[in-house]
């Protein structure tokens, strides 16, 4: 069985990843620039000052995007490299940058998918307090609407935030992320209700001055629970665990998608965050509730439960010597069946899975070739669940694989490849590896050269 006619076969990346050229054309820092700085923060030293230099190999890139055979490409927009203070001025060169990048897109046939945020906010708006200032929605919604201006007549498609739970959990609780802070839980809670107010009034914006109609969506994350059987007091334990709140922490589905898609926080949320629960009006609740086209989710890995006999959820020990990815994250294809799965049912939306894939011990051969036969079969197994899911009634409309090529990954520096395309960092050669030439037969075929 091949997926729906209409299915969209892509590939990811962000901004800061990719990108390089840090102090080119007048781009005002990031906190991410700053988190780089500072020492031990991020392995081996390693910076996104060059990271694939994508800011000057673009079109090399986008041709590489045709050459797989990929229909669309997810990135993500520099908010310092449009509006370098993150407000007022703008500037022409780093707009002008994403300008050409789309009009390259579509005129090698690959579909732009544009994300607002993927976590490089502007380094002068956090030293004015971040996402924890009151206009912090504001200034999101205004830079949102200088992107729309200019690029509304060709994009379509857009994703205001991408993985809230990982910039405001790991950038702000945590600390192993930029910006390195490590706030009391209300701060954190209130910096999350900010997050959402921004993405309620960047979707007011889009709707209000896209020049071609707009289809809008949002790229929440989450290790997703997997039943241990498929008994009916497993699966209910799963859809639990899915959504339940737990105190301290902010890594859920219902805390962030209640308030987005039913205008509300879950109750059980408010219960066990207790006083640390950011006050909030109804207008506030309203803002955050626009309507979406899609549910974007970004989909790794996951864990197995089951309900135990006194009625609790219970999480099994992973099974030893079960299988990992190159960065420890553990292989669990079923994921992407019931994350998409337990969305479609509590949500309704139409689901794209906008990042998925792995990070594997990739290097060039001596014949000149990048083999990564894990990474196939990896892909294959989840694609499968991913087809098993859309089988079972839930509305899949995408697929994109992260990422289009090896990048830099965050507070891992360089060690982690996860790209269908090698990048060498030192030369910034581009190889092709053997996954992308299946995936490329995979969108040709539209899915049916699956395994069964």
């Amino acid at each position: 069985m091949a997926f729906s006619k209409n299915f969209v076969w892509g590939a990811a990346t962000s901004s800061f990843q990719i990108e390089g050229a840090l102090e080119a054309d007048g781009r005002g820092r990031t906190v991410w620039d700053a988190f780089c700085e500072k020492p031990g923060k991020v392995h081996g030293g390693d910076t996104g000052a060059v990271a694939c230099d994508h800011y000057h190999r673009s079109k090399e890139d986008v041709a590489l995007m045709r050459e797989i055979g990929l229909q669309a490409y997810r990135f993500s927009l520099a908010w310092s490299r449009i509006l370098p203070e993150g407000v007022g001025q703008v500037s022409e060169a780093g707009l002008g940058f994403y300008d050409r990048l789309v009009d390259d897109l579509l005129a090698a046939g690959v579909q732009p998918w544009v994300t607002l945020f993927h976590w490089d906010y502007p380094l002068a708006l956090y030293q004015r307090g971040g996402w924890l200032h009151e206009d912090s929605p504001k200034w999101f919604a205004d830079y949102t609407r200088v992107v729309v201006d200019r690029l509304s007549d060709r994009v379509q498609h857009w994703m205001t935030l991408n993985e809230p739970q990982c910039f405001v959990g790991l950038g702000h609780q945590t600390g192993i992320h930029a910006p390195g802070d490590q706030l009391p839980q209300a701060q954190v809670l209130l910096a999350a209700h900010r997050v959402l107010v921004a993405h309620g009034l960047a979707v007011q914006t889009i709707r209000q001055h896209a020049k071609k109609p707009a289809v809008i969506g949002w790229a929440p994350t989450g290790d997703v629970p997997v039943p241990e059987t498929n008994s009916a007091a497993d699966i209910e334990a799963a859809r639990e665990a899915y959504y339940t709140v737990r105190n301290g922490s902010v890594w859920n589905q219902a805390w962030w998608l209640d308030p987005v898609f039913k205008g509300e926080y879950p109750a059980q949320g408010l219960e066990v965050y207790g006083a640390d629960a950011p006050k909030f009006t109804a207008e506030e609740m309203r803002t955050i509730r626009q309507p979406l086209d899609f549910l974007g989710l970004n989909i790794y890995n996951g864990y197995h439960v089951r309900r135990a006999a006194d009625g609790s959820v219970e999480q099994l020990p992973r099974q030893l010597g079960n299988p990992q990815t190159h960065m420890h994250w553990n292989v669990t294809p079923p994921a992407l069946y019931w994350g998409p799965r337990f969305q479609w049912e509590r949500y309704g939306l139409p689901i794209v899975i906008t990042e998925n894939g792995m990070s594997g011990h990739d290097w060039v051969a001596l014949d000149g070739h990048v083999h990564d036969p894990a990474r196939i079969d990896y892909l294959s197994r989840y694609l499968r669940e991913l087809r098993r899911s859309a089988a079972d009634g839930v509305d899949v409309r995408g697929y994109f694989q992260w990422t289009l090529m090896d990048n830099f990954e965050w507070a891992e520096g360089y060690r982690y490849r996860f790209g269908l395309v090698h990048v060498d960092f030192n030369t910034q050669k581009r190889t092709l590896k053997d996954s992308a030439r299946w995936y490329g037969e995979l969108i040709r075929s539209n899915g049916a050269t699956l395994p069964a």
